[in-house]
């Protein structure tokens, strides 16, 4: 099994940066290299305890889908999300996220392990490392990005999907009006 640690800086609030960390249209626009595409489950919006999504991407010159489950939850500070169905043996990637005196530290953790034995432990070393390495980086310069600036509104905010009553200023089940400002 392999694990890969990456720590991203952000000058934004920790909120904002673990919500758009669960944002399907965040993470669609990083992989539009892979033609990824939501296909199942929560394909839209921000995806939550307990929700799955199913992705389909070229990857390796074959289309692939990559279904997962997010199985832990501690807003705003951790989410872990889980391969239910794949390509690979085990697929674990965890989030957390810091609050320090100049913003928000996001650590991102995957472990992984390919299968078919011996051929599997060369792909995860010399292949599928470097892959998800690319990939986890260009969705967090995507995620600093729109932490950082005003891009963040365009994956947070949603205007007329709710009218008033006990469910006024909550999208996807997630309180728009909370402290997605800094200060």
């Amino acid at each position: 099994m392999e694990t890969i640690r990456v720590t991203t800086w952000m000058d934004a609030p920790m909120e904002r940066c673990f919500k758009l960390a669960t944002s399907i249209d965040l993470h669609l626009a990083s992989a539009a290299q892979t033609q990824e595409k939501a296909i199942g489950g929560v394909t839209s919006g921000l995806i939550t305890e307990g929700q799955t999504v199913q992705w389909q991407g070229r990857h390796f010159g074959q289309l692939r889908t990559h279904t997962s489950k997010i199985d832990g939850w501690r807003p705003y500070s951790y989410f872990r999300e889980v391969m239910v169905e794949g390509s690979f043996a085990r697929f674990e990637h965890e989030h957390h996220f810091a609050v320090m005196d100049d913003g928000t530290r996001m650590r991102d953790e995957i472990r992984f392990s390919a299968p078919h034995g011996v051929l599997g432990k060369f792909m995860e070393k010399m292949v599928l490392r470097r892959h998800l390495i690319k990939m986890l980086r260009q969705r967090n310069v995507l995620i600093k990005r729109a932490a950082e600036s005003e891009e963040w509104r365009k994956y947070l905010e949603r205007t007329g999907t709710v009218t008033g009553g006990r469910e006024a200023g909550l999208v996807n089940g997630w309180d728009k009006r909370s402290a997605l400002q800094r200060g």
